[in-house]
This record gives C-alpha cells, structure tokens and sequence, in this order.
C-alpha cells in the first residue's frame, strides 16, 4: 500500500489515495499503520480525494486509535499541499468535504503556506455537544472538576469539539496530566479535544494540546482555532492572532461572529510502501 507522508508543524500524517488501490482499512489496521513501532508511524490517515456533491474534494480523517475525525486543521493543509503536489489544484481557491463541514483552501505558488477557511466556531452546548444542566446555552468561563481540581473551561466547536482551560502559564505536563481525563470526561459525549491557552499579548497566544483520539499533539490547526475563538470570546485578544504551539505556528483571523481563517504551512516527507506484512496478527 503506498502512502505519502507529511507534517505540518510536527503534527504528522500519512495520505492514502483511494483511487489509486480500492482498499478499506479496519480499525486494528489503522491503529497499527500508525503505530510509530509496528507501523509507518503518524497522527492520522489522510484518505481522499473521493467525489463529493458539496465540493471538489472530498476527505476522510482517520485518527491513530481507529476512530475518525469531524475536521483538522493541519490535516486539510497537508491534503491542500498533496492536492497541488499532484496537479490537482493550482493557486486558485477549492473546497474540500469533511465529516465537519466544507472548507475552502487556497496554496500559494511556492507551497510554502496553505490558507484554510475553517469556518465559524460555535459556543453553544447543544451544537459541540456538552452534556449540561439548565438547558441550552453557551459554554463559557463555566466549572469543570477533573482530578480533583475545579477548572474553569470554554467548550468551542468548529466541526468538531473543543474543551479551552485558560491558564497563567501553559506547560507540557498539564497536557499530559489532565488532557487524557477531559478528552473522556462525562461532559463530553463525543469525547473532546483539550487545548490549554495562555494569553500573552493582544495578538499572540501559547496552548498545549491534547487531541481526541491521538493523544499529546505538537500542533493543530482546529486547536488553534478553538483556542483563538475563546482568546476572542474573552476580550482577550484583536482579530489577528499567532498561535505559538512546540511544532511550531499559525496565523489566524477572527472577526467577531467568529468565523475562522487559519494559515500555516505543510512540508513533504516521504513517499512510503507499506507491507502488508505488518497487518497480519501477532
């Protein structure tokens, strides 16, 4: 099976074209192309271009655990970038369908940075989904208990959910500590993405990410909306702000109904044929 290998700021992904090997993959099979030991090694599977009725491309996201995902930042710039390293788009503006909606990508000329209209991020308990008492209403600045703590969080969709905790100073072990538990807390359905954001000037934020279904993340590009649209909801931050990340950053845009453009590049890695070999059961 061949697949192309990409990052974007460190997060990685393996792009499989459907059309070039009619193949399905199983969530063991998934699970272990990813696994970093016993496989190619990634974040996720990037399957696509497949036809779509809403836009010119259509794509599938696989996380490393088997499941899919509703959107992903980086994931759409890495299969922008695989799209024009094909010759399947040039510099001008096209939509790709997701499970969470249809974006709009642009590339530049020299593929150094991709452009993606994210869409508008939602507050509302009832659209990301939280499981709440009360009744409808946005998600903002309310208690959350994990590990014995009390946490204040905003809860953000953008196609797929988003648990923000604003704090002093992020660090790698909060993410690591916590974000497991909040991915699967009661409030959370779905399951949920965790960012924790730190403030640091009207322009610029710092987050650590755990990502739903992936684990510890080094970037993310829906994180990064999420946490920029709370930056936003908070008074916090202007409608330009830079998303520092340890893979690296993002720029976005955030007018204030919220809606999202983010961009940020994607490089090339390998391509790589998987042996089939590795699938068979231990």
């Amino acid at each position: 099976m061949k697949f192309e290998k990409y990052h974007a700021l460190g997060n990685d992904y393996l792009v499989y074209d459907p059309n070039e090997e009619h193949i399905t993959f199983s969530e063991k099979e998934i699970i272990r192309i990813c696994h970093r030991n016993f496989g190619l090694g990634s974040d996720g599977i990037l399957v696509g271009p497949s036809s779509s009725d809403k836009a010119h491309f259509k794509l599938q996201i696989l996380n490393p655990d088997g499941s899919e995902a509703e959107k992903s930042g980086n994931g759409l710039r890495i299969f922008a970038r695989y799209l024009r390293d094909i010759e399947k788009v040039s510099t001008d503006p096209f939509q790709i369908e997701t499970l969470g909606g249809v974006v709009s990508c642009q590339v530049s000329a020299d593929k150094t940075t991709i452009t993606v209209e994210m869409g508008k991020v939602s507050f509302q308990s009832d659209v990301i989904p939280v499981k709440i008492t009360g009744g409808v209403r946005e998600i903002c600045d309310e208690s959350i208990e994990v590990n014995g703590q009390n946490l204040k969080y905003y809860a953000a969709t953008i196609g797929n959910p988003h648990c923000v905790i604003p704090v002093n100073q992020v660090n790698k072990d909060m993410a690591l500590e916590l974000g497991p538990v909040l991915e699967s807390h009661p409030n959370f359905p779905n399951r949920t993405n965790v960012q924790f954001l730190e403030i640091l000037d009207r322009n610029r934020i710092k987050i650590e990410i755990w990502e739903r279904g992936a684990g510890y993340t080094l970037a993310s590009g829906s994180s990064s909306s999420a946490a920029g649209a709370v930056a936003r909801k908070m008074g916090a931050c202007d409608e330009k702000i830079t998303v520092e990340m340890p893979g690296g950053e993002i720029d976005l845009i955030i007018d204030n109904q919220f809606n999202v453009q983010m961009t940020g590049p994607a490089t090339h890695v390998a391509k790589m044929d998987l042996d089939t070999e590795c699938l068979k059961e231990d």
